[in-house]
């Protein structure tokens, strides 16, 4: 009967920003503005590569979906944060919970193997360079594509099954502003050691998989800049690599420190400022250093704007 008592949540309350209660005003302000720079430079990476025909390039292709993922990605926790600062009651229902967990695992798995699928772009750009276009052809991107989603849903999918059919206990505190593995397995009242592995390594090969994938595809990339004789042609090559490495970078530096670390090194503190970075920065800072550093990119929205200005009658 207890048991059954532990597993009636109906609920759970977001505690992640409660200690700021005098910032949080502030808090909402701030978030806001980076939320709405976010949607407005995702639109715009997205708008540009659709509409100009120069962009009509597989790696540019990979942007827009990148781009794509990350303003679903904000839209999974952010406006859902934004509204907790501002309530009094900070809840949110047990279904709603759930699916907010898939989601975001769904897209922040996606995300990693995405990350992989531009890596072999880029390796099919610099090792086969003649082969190229007909390499990586428009069948080719969406199956790349759709084999990122579905390896996204799968790992999501049985990660939150397992997660959520473990018994709650009436304390449905959760110290997060999001749905998250870890402080939702602090508020099981029971989890066996082999779920908890379980849940643990599909965490890992959920990132480790990409990053490997990552690793080959860049072996291959630095073999090939190394036979060209020139320094100049070299440089110009390992260039076109340098954003998706940062974006890497990013990205599998928050989710490590995040999922990667044991157990005892948890922090809700911790957490939650990495989170913020992991659910609020990176996806504003990804697209912008994608686009940015890129010369075709930038021509391209100079003739978008252009002839948005003045229209062609």
């Amino acid at each position: 009967m207890e048991w059954v008592n532990e597993t009636l949540v109906r609920e759970f309350v977001f505690l992640g920003f409660s200690s700021l209660a005098r910032l949080q005003l502030l808090l909402f302000v701030v978030f806001l503005l980076l939320y709405l720079f976010t949607l407005g430079t995702n639109a715009i990476i997205i708008s540009t590569i659709v509409q100009d025909r120069a962009l009509h390039a597989p790696m540019y292709f990979f942007l827009a979906v990148i781009s794509c993922s990350e303003t679903c990605h904000t839209f999974v926790i952010v406006p859902k944060m934004l509204a907790d600062l501002l309530a009094q009651k900070k809840t949110i229902s047990f279904l709603g919970f759930a699916i907010q967990m898939f989601s975001f695992l769904f897209l922040s798995c996606s995300h990693s193997f995405l990350l992989a699928a531009v890596g072999y772009d880029r390796y099919m750009a610099i090792c086969n360079p003649l082969h190229y276009t007909v390499l990586m052809g428009h069948g080719v991107c969406l199956g790349l594509v759709a084999a990122a989603c579905t390896c996204g849903f799968t790992f999501s999918l049985v990660i939150t099954c397992l997660i959520f059919h473990l018994p709650f206990r009436s304390s449905n505190q959760l110290h997060h502003f999001f749905c998250d593995t870890s402080p939702v397995l602090k508020l099981a009242s029971y989890h066996s050691r082999l779920s908890e592995l379980v849940i643990f390594m599909l965490a890992v090969f959920a990132l480790v998989i990409p990053l490997l994938l990552i690793l080959v595809s860049y072996i291959c990339i630095i073999s090939a800049i190394l036979k060209i004789l020139s320094t100049v042609g070299r440089y110009k090559t390992f260039s076109t690599c340098a954003s998706h490495l940062i974006v890497i970078t990013l990205h599998y530096g928050c989710a490590s420190f995040i999922y990667l670390r044991p157990k005892s090194n948890y922090s809700s503190n911790q957490d939650i400022l990495t989170s913020v970075s992991y659910t609020i920065l990176t996806p504003l800072l990804n697209p912008m250093i994608y686009s940015t550093r890129n010369k075709e990119f930038k021509s391209a929205l100079r003739r978008v704007m252009g002839q948005t200005s003045y229209p062609i009658n």
